[in-house]
């Protein structure tokens, strides 16, 4: 048996045969030759992939397992962690999308010929798209080791205190700088040691900003990864270091720091090697639904599998951040993760994307998820943003932030002398304000700056001296205050600040101040976005034209600088709103109570008769996955993107009944649009929710994690369907469970057999209940207005107590 097979869990067994994992425990009990675990610990012991499909096989209990889940399985089992099997299938796609042909030719014959050809096809691909060819363009930028931002996956994870997906938070903590290992190498993050130039393994160096009084000596090609280190971690690579040089290194002269390295780099033959029947089935996936959502499918499902280690940002907010900077030909994310708010940049020619992180994994597959996504120019590093910045020189048009909150350890005690505090030496627990000072310093003249900040640094009395400086100098623009939900943390509510490197101090400047408090919903389904994004671009924009803003109470309006600069100098909107006029408030109130009354007589109508006992009837069952097979139903799944900007149809709108409240991506692919009669079902979060679609929710694209079901109307009653669906047993056999998450396999689901006739009596039965839950989750949306409404009322004075 290889040592670096792909392994699959019990769970995933359980997939590939379409049964529950008590099946699979009686298996390995009954049958001696069931396949011996390769790997794992004792209670959840992993297999090899390829001896169980052939045993599955052999016994007859292999189900068709769709080819995306195939590959996945692939992916979660690869021997050197996900996050390197995702990085090599990024490669292999992105080299897919731009030069198909190229691949064609790599991919023909056997595999250890794929693994020898495909690093040099890799580097035609990845030099033009991620800058590995030392390009010195946009404003005299220079990369890490004076290289334009070219990057080298090392894999390395855990690094303490790093974020995730900004899209992604990762843990909470600092982040610790790496050293410099002499002039020829630096050591990054968790120990690895990176060239200071960009390296290729097959010996082509890109160059690098070179005083011309000193020569260049490149440094060595970097060992491979021992065997001996596979398996460190479930998803970490080990680490990989450089031998020493021969001679001693002549000092390179540039003005990029050591402490960072690129992000990307090409793999060698003998690391792709385990890969390529990974990369083959990957190949297959994207003929099917194209490169880019091949990868962004891969990349969802990891996310969702690590809902602890990633925290994704709502692609509602990235959208909102991007519109506010505008359309930008140079944008910078200093801490990207995934790439989220990049992704959603409005696209323009010879657009440039800057991304750094200090966690290597995010770094890698962030370059990759955007060379995928748009044709801009993306530049990747990964290393400290605060101690270590790969971009010093970088004046960019719009920069787009998420800063990790709370950070003690972000680099005060090294960097009190930086020339990036203009507005002041940020205290130990500010370390937000020095990531404002950062976008503000890689900002050109008149750019715009947005970031993500939570509502304590608009009024900590640590940062009060830098507050004011950003207002009298006309740098803070803007500050709002998001509803409660809108993004983790979800229990309070963040801010949005805008910033713009100021051209000239203002004669009499105003900042605007906004609350869009009010548009919080409730349960899962994150605050009205389309009511905050209105309210926000439109206070934002006439703001923005005229320097200030006809005050709207109680959602926004323009202070004057000078009547903000008290001792407190404190920012958060609802202290400067005015409230809502009297007249209005009570308006409101009357009119929710009216409509509460008219929804709990429809409740006591649509209220179930009482349930006669029947007698238990055993009836022949089948699955959704046979119906797919016998063409009863089609089965789709959601998409990342699509050709225009149109409502999407989110999981949580469907666990919380709501109206579609998404957004997708613009790109060019083909968005998957419900129709009326069609069974959508969240396939994550463990809840027995399955949602018809009516004619208001017709025509939403179908957002990630779902899946929708379109019966054929002459063999499947839709409401029959979706009824039998939601069976609590039902989803229970058809679950599959991780540490953190549980995970729906829809086509495992099951429903009796019956004729059509029988399927609308209790297709009728499913849909009265559905109008009765709906008419309920109403009305305590509805109660919960009121009883809010009024103590707001009566408190601020617009209700009267009597």
């Amino acid at each position: 048996m290889q040592d670096n097979a792909t392994e699959v869990t019990a769970a995933g067994i359980a997939r590939l045969a379409g049964v529950g994992r008590a099946a699979v425990s009686n298996w390995r009990r009954r049958h001696a030759d069931f396949p011996k675990p390769v790997g794992g610990t004792e209670t959840s012991p992993s297999f090899a992939l390829a001896e169980v499909e052939s045993w599955l096989r052999r016994q007859g209990k292999l189900a068709e397992v769709p080819l995306r889940e195939r590959v996945w399985q692939q992916v979660s089992g690869h021997p050197e962690g996900p996050v390197t099997a995702l990085t090599h299938v990024g490669c292999a796609l992105l080299l897919i999308h731009d030069r198909p042909t190229d691949w064609l030719g790599v991919a023909a014959g056997s595999d250890e010929r794929l693994a020898a050809m495909l690093p040099a096809a890799l580097r035609q691909v990845l030099t033009p798209r991620l800058g590995a060819g030392g390009d010195r363009g946009d404003r005299g930028v220079h990369g890490a080791g004076g290289v334009h931002g070219e990057a080298s996956v090392h894999g390395v994870h855990g690094v303490h205190g790093v974020h995730a997906e900004r899209g992604v938070h990762s843990g909470a903590g600092g982040r610790e700088a790496p050293t410099v290992k002499g002039s020829a190498g630096v050591n990054g993050p968790a120990g690895v040691n990176t060239p200071a130039a960009v390296h290729d393994p097959a010996g082509v160096q890109a160059p690098a900003p070179v005083n011309p009084a000193h020569a260049v000596n490149p440094a060595p090609a970097p060992n491979p990864t021992p065997a001996a280190n596979r398996r460190a971690s479930a998803n970490a690579r080990a680490a990989v270091n450089p031998p020493a040089p021969t001679h001693t290194p002549t000092p390179v002269h540039t003005d990029t720091p050591l402490h960072t390295a690129p992000a990307l780099r090409a793999p060698t033959g003998p690391e792709l090697l385990p890969s390529t029947p990974l990369l083959r089935g990957a190949a297959e996936l994207a003929a099917e639904l194209g490169a880019r959502r091949t990868f962004e499918f891969l990349l969802g499902r990891y996310l969702d599998a690590n809902p602890r280690q990633y925290t994704l940002t709502p692609a509602e907010l990235a959208g909102l951040m991007a519109d506010l900077a505008g359309p930008a030909p140079t944008v910078l994310d200093p801490a990207c993760g995934t790439g989220a708010l990049l992704r959603a940049v409005t696209p323009r020619p010879d657009q440039r994307l800057y991304a750094q992180d200090s966690a290597a994994d995010l770094a890698a597959l962030t370059v990759l998820r955007l060379a995928l996504h748009t044709p801009a120019g993306v530049r990747g590093a990964v290393g400290d943003t605060l101690r270590a910045d790969a971009f010093p020189q970088l004046r960019a048009d719009a920069v787009l932030c998420h800063p990790p909150f709370n950070e003690r350890n972000w680099g005060h005690g090294e960097l009190a002398y930086d020339p990036r505090w203009e507005y002041g030496f940020p205290a130990r627990t500010e370390s937000e304000l020095a990531w404002v000072q950062h976008a503000l310093a890689r900002l050109t003249d008149g750019g715009t700056a947005v970031l993500l900040m939570p509502p304590a640094a608009a009024s900590r009395r640590s940062g009060r001296r830098i507050r004011a400086d950003l207002l009298r100098r006309g740098a803070l623009r803007a500050v709002f205050a998001l509803p409660v939900g809108a993004a983790p943390p979800y229990n309070i509510p963040l801010h949005l600040w805008v910033l713009r490197r100021p051209e000239k101090a203002p004669a009499q400047p105003e900042v605007l101040l906004a609350d869009t408090g009010r548009f919080a919903t409730e349960g899962r389904g994150g605050p009205d976005w389309r009511a905050v994004r209105d309210a926000v671009l439109g206070a934002w924009r006439p703001f923005d034209r005229a320097g200030r803003l006809d005050e709207q109470p109680g959602v926004a309006r323009s202070v004057p600088v000078i009547d903000l600069l008290d001792d407190d100098v404190d920012l958060a909107p609802a202290r400067h709103l005015p409230p809502a006029t009297a007249a209005e408030g009570a308006e409101q109130l009357t009119a929710v109570r009216e409509r509460l009354g008219e929804t709990l007589q429809r409740i006591a109508g649509l209220t179930p008769p009482p349930a006669d006992p029947v007698r238990l009837a055993r009836r022949p069952l089948t699955t959704v996955g046979e119906l797919a097979r016998g063409a009863a139903l089609v089965m789709l799944t959601g998409g990342t993107g699509g050709p225009a900007r149109v409502r999407v149809l989110t999981d949580s709108d469907v666990l919380g009944g709501t109206d579609p409240s998404g957004s997708l991506p613009q790109s060019e692919e083909e968005a998957v649009l419900t129709e009326v009669g069609d069974v959508v079902v969240p396939v994550l979060g463990g809840g027995s929710v399955a949602r018809v679609i009516d004619a208001a929710t017709a025509g939403a694209a179908l957002g990630r994690n779902l899946v929708l079901l379109r019966p054929d109307p002459a063999a499947l009653d839709p409401w029959f369907l979706a009824g039998f669906l939601r069976g609590t047993a039902n989803n229970r056999q058809a679950s599959s469970y991780a540490s953190t998450a549980t995970r729906l396999d829809v086509r495992r689901l099951q429903l009796p057999r019956a004729p059509l006739e029988e399927q609308r009596r209790y297709g009728a039965r499913f849909r009265a209940l559905d109008e009765f839950e709906r008419a309920l989750r109403q009305a305590g949306r509805l109660g919960e207005q009121l009883v809010r409404g009024m103590y707001d009322g009566l408190t601020d004075g617009t209700v009267a107590p009597d």
